[in-house]
């Protein structure tokens, strides 16, 4: 068999004597084949490529049944190196099967397109040379081998042979199934990341792209926002750091939405108190959580939960900040007894808990 080291599909290494060594799709160097750039005839016909399967050195003659690409094609249109490794794949594979991994979660940055989306991308792209079906995101990769194993039995004749593919940071490493995989290298590294973080920059402003929010919107999950609040006290425990934002004329108390980058809800607690007053607490403790009827989601189907604390003035001086006016020293016993008249309505059933709190404190 004479091969042509110019158009050969596989990853070749040129040695100083002038031989090209092939070495097999995942890098393995268990089998290595070398043979001369002049297209001399290769001392092995056939080479082992993970798992023993054998193919065929010669593109034209590596044609086998089907051929198996798994991703996740979070995109709004395939870009080059997506349609560079499909279609390579459907040149060696007489049926090509997509399978798109499912996240769980809904209309997140990372997993923005449902399945039924992508699928019409990918199916409109390439007509019909490929069939697309889904794969279900799962936490163990033994698990998550196995169910896509299934699903390509499902798909496939018991006597055809089957290759999966995939590129750069994809699913090949976490693959523990019964099929050989090989790792294609593509022609340039475009990251979906950042794609869709232009998409977001620079979209276009259609009627299609509005439905298209609009559909996004409504097939996620509703969300429950987490907040923090805390109820800062002074050293003898008689008065409560309370604030006030601007035209507002009743307290509340300091807090704000929980960060997705703190390690826990008692450093959003800090981080709160330290933008919205300038001051050190210490102590922290928990009370509970409870919904809050904020006004800006009354008619929205999320909610917001806050978890309230209590905490102890350290040191600082207490002055407004971020989104407060004014912060201010409010006598514990006034505030329980004139909640209804000096605290904002969102915050009264934190004045209960936090009475019921102390109440309870003091009995033990």
């Amino acid at each position: 068999m004479r091969v042509d080291p110019g158009t050969f599909p596989l990853p070749r290494i040129l040695n100083e004597d002038g031989t090209l060594e092939h070495i097999s799709c995942e890098g393995s160097r268990e089998h290595v084949i070398s043979f001369s750039q002049s297209g001399q005839e290769c001392s092995e016909s056939k080479c082992e490529i993970n798992k023993k399967e054998k193919i065929m050195l010669n593109q034209k003659e590596t044609k086998t049944d089907v051929g198996i690409i798994v991703g996740r094609f979070q995109v709004h249109r395939p870009h080059s190196a997506h349609i560079d490794l499909i279609e390579s794949v459907i040149d060696k594979h007489d049926k090509v099967l997509i399978f798109l991994g499912l996240s769980p979660l809904r209309n997140t940055f990372n997993n923005p397109l449902d399945f039924r989306s992508r699928e019409a991308m990918l199916s409109e792209h390439f007509k019909n040379k490929v069939e697309v079906h889904f794969i279900d995101d799962v936490t163990n990769d033994i698990t998550w081998s196995i169910n896509l194993d299934i699903q390509i039995q499902k798909w496939t004749h018991p006597n055809q042979s089957v290759m999966l593919y995939g590129s750069r940071d994809s699913f090949i490493p976490h693959y523990k199934g019964k099929n050989p995989t090989c790792e294609l290298e593509p022609s340039e590294f475009l990251s979906g990341t950042e794609i869709r973080r232009k998409v977001i920059n620079d979209y276009p402003n259609t009627e299609a792209y509005r439905a298209g929010v609009i559909a996004a919107t409504g097939q996620r999950y509703p969300i429950a926002y987490t907040t923090v609040d805390v109820a800062v006290f002074d050293e003898k425990q008689e008065n409560v750091l309370m604030a006030k934002k601007p035209l507002e004329d009743k307290w509340r108390f300091i807090g704000g939405f929980s960060d997705t980058r703190s390690e826990s809800f008692e450093m959003d607690v800090k981080r709160e108190v330290s933008e919205e007053a300038d001051i050190e607490i210490d102590d922290i403790e928990y009370i509970g959580s409870c919904l809050i009827d904020d006004w800006r989601y009354r008619s929205e189907i999320d909610k917001i939960k806050t978890m309230f604390f209590k905490s102890k003035f350290i040191f600082g001086k207490p002055e407004g900040g971020d989104d407060i006016a004014y912060v201010k020293w409010v006598p514990l016993d006034e505030m329980i007894k004139l909640f209804s008249q000096i605290i904002v309505k969102e915050h009264w059933r934190l004045v209960t808990m936090l009475d019921a709190f102390i109440q309870q404190k003091r009995l033990t």
